[in-house]
């Protein structure tokens, strides 16, 4: 990169784009996803030459913000994805979408059209700060060169501090020509904000009164590397603890201490301890739609502690009797020494034998015939404990949020917003974040054709995914609200018929199909040692619609 030094200290004369870069160093920004674009090509040269980023080029926008997201959960620093214009930015908007429901830190950089072409209706214009507003953490136009450092880094620590999210940053193609003296700050520091010893004893006696108290754990404590800490804090209690929906990793699964997951088809069990709680301690979660189960699992009669680091977070689904703001590490190591006795040994085993009830396996092991449990019961045998897992949207997800057992913290990443066509691109990004690390993502066939071009894109910087998918021809979560509701009248849910091992050999990966557990079993071994991604294709029973019921059980509920 050809710079010009002003005489005046701490001041460097460079272009627009290349001031972008220069913040993208200071913040140690190492890979960024992309679908190229004739209106940020200033950009994509600057990158060009900066050794110490790579620019990884993907199919499709979509799957590029999934990488960038991906990425950002498994390393826990900011993902960085641009597009060009209105078009691309609006194909990479579902990825916005997911970090912003996720509380992911993401930066998206959007080339915009020339300032003297709008308000004309130009070549794909929109106005893109307008259009992301309600889907982002902050959105910005950069119209002035000069003011490229200020704003970047303002981006940087907007999405990175509070409760993390996605900023997106609109840059005009001819700013990023524009030369200007460029004053940059250092890299930034997140504020970890704490309790005061009042609040520390307010939380201790509402405690020590307790005789059904529990911790419902979200990514708040993942987002601020909590986990250990967490696990101290149970044990010291004997606080049962239960994960946030798709915050699985937040506490070991295995631990006689975790109660379970609130999610989708979460076992009534769970759901009955939850209920029977008479102090629910909220640590950075938002108490999202689906682990309240449709606002419908905290009741009033129960005392609520939420503690959150984002200020409208607290009291915006529940009012609590304390609501503090902190960050979730410091709050947890504030209340490490709380002077109480606990008194529930018996209810926290309790809350366990209800956990352990509700996620047992129930397979057959004689027969041979491959079954969703079969698939995930070999998955928990054959993967290290390290390996990372992620997940696409739909039914079949259902028995790894019941069977599986994650054990590490930093092994599980999936979409709270549900999206679709994640699994595979998110997979790409953890794996080039951690590369040490087996990843295996899980999929329908459904959401795996939406971004199953990123197979490509994996095969050519030579990510060796394993991509299960889960083929049953029909959007299956669908399908089942649609049998629920409007029993035997199938209506868009039915699918055609796609060979998704041939589709990956022809993408340059590699594809079984498999039908029983040994074929299974060997597949995954393979994939494992293999330096190609790997897309292992599983025939889904269409009637087993998800893990506690079959379509005809649900028709026949209906006709009674």
């Amino acid at each position: 990169m050809s710079l010009v030094h002003s005489r005046e200290k701490n001041c460097t004369v460079m272009t627009g784009a290349q001031a972008i870069i220069e913040c993208l160093k200071i913040e140690q920004i190492r890979k960024v996803f992309c679908v190229p674009g004739e209106s940020y090509l200033p950009v994509l040269n600057a990158i060009h030459e900066e050794p110490s980023i790579e620019l990884i080029s993907a199919r499709h926008e979509g799957g590029a913000s999934f990488m960038a997201e991906g990425y950002a959960k498994a390393t826990r620093r900011p993902g960085v994805v641009m597009a060009t214009r209105g078009v691309g930015g609006a194909n990479l908007a579902i990825g916005v979408h997911t970090a912003f429901q996720d509380s992911t830190p993401m930066v998206v950089f959007l080339g915009q059209v020339h300032s003297k072409f709008r308000g004309r209706e130009g070549f794909q214009e929109v106005e893109l700060d307008q259009f992301f507003d309600q889907i982002a953490k902050w959105t910005v136009e950069i119209k002035d060169a000069e003011r490229v450092p200020e704003l970047v880094q303002r981006a940087f620590r907007i999405a990175q501090t509070g409760r993390p999210g996605p900023v997106v940053i609109s840059l005009p193609e001819d700013m990023l020509k524009d030369q200007a003296e460029m004053f940059f700050t250092g890299a930034v520091k997140i504020p970890k904000p704490s309790l005061n010893q009042s609040d520390v004893t307010e939380i201790g006696a509402i405690l020590q009164k307790a005789e059904r108290p529990l911790i419902l754990a979200g990514g708040g404590v993942i987002h601020a590397g909590a986990e250990e800490t967490l696990l101290q804090f149970a044990e010291k209690y004997c606080l049962p603890v239960l994960s946030a929906f798709r915050r699985h990793d937040v506490f070991p699964n295995h631990h006689p201490l975790y109660s379970g997951h609130l999610g989708l088809g979460t076992a009534k069990p769970v759901l009955e301890a939850v209920k029977a709680a008479d102090v629910i301690l909220a640590i950075g979660t938002r108490l999202s739609e689906v682990t309240t189960q449709d606002y419908s699992l905290i009741s009033a009669q129960q005392t609520l502690i939420h503690i959150d680091i984002e200020p409208e977070i607290l009291g915006k689904v529940y009012p609590p009797e304390i609501g503090l703001v902190a960050d979730a590490q410091k709050a947890l190591e504030a209340c490490i020494n709380l002077e109480i006795k606990p008194t529930w040994g018996e209810w926290a085993n309790n809350c366990r034998v209800r956990q352990l009830k509700g996620s047992a396996f129930r397979t057959n092991e004689n027969a041979e015939a491959l079954n969703n449990e079969d698939i995930i019961k070999i998955l928990q045998q054959e993967l290290p404990e390290t390996s990372i897992i992620t997940n696409d949207a739909g039914n079949f997800a259902g028995w790894l949020h019941s069977y599986y057992q994650f054990k590490q913290k930093r092994t599980y990443i999936g979409p709270t917003s549900g999206a679709m066509g994640y699994g595979l691109p998110a997979a790409i990004g953890a794996k080039m974040a951690r590369p040490e690390c087996v990843t295996v993502s899980l999929s329908g066939d459904g959401g795996m054709m939406m971004t199953v071009q990123e197979l490509e894109t994996a095969v050519r910087h030579k990510v060796p995914v394993i991509s299960l998918v889960f083929n049953n021809q029909m959007y299956g979560t669908i399908r089942m609200h649609q049998e629920i509701h409007y029993p035997g009248k199938v209506a868009g849910t039915d699918l055609g018929s796609i060979r998704f091992a041939e589709l990956a050999a022809s993408l340059g990966a590699r594809g079984k199909f498999v039908s029983t557990k040994t074929e299974f079993l060997h597949a995954l071994r393979e994939a494992m040692t293999g330096e190609l991604p790997t897309v292992i294709e599983i025939p889904m029973s269409r009637e087993q619609i998800s893990t506690g019921t079959t379509i005809n059980q649900i028709r026949e509920r209906h006709n009674r």
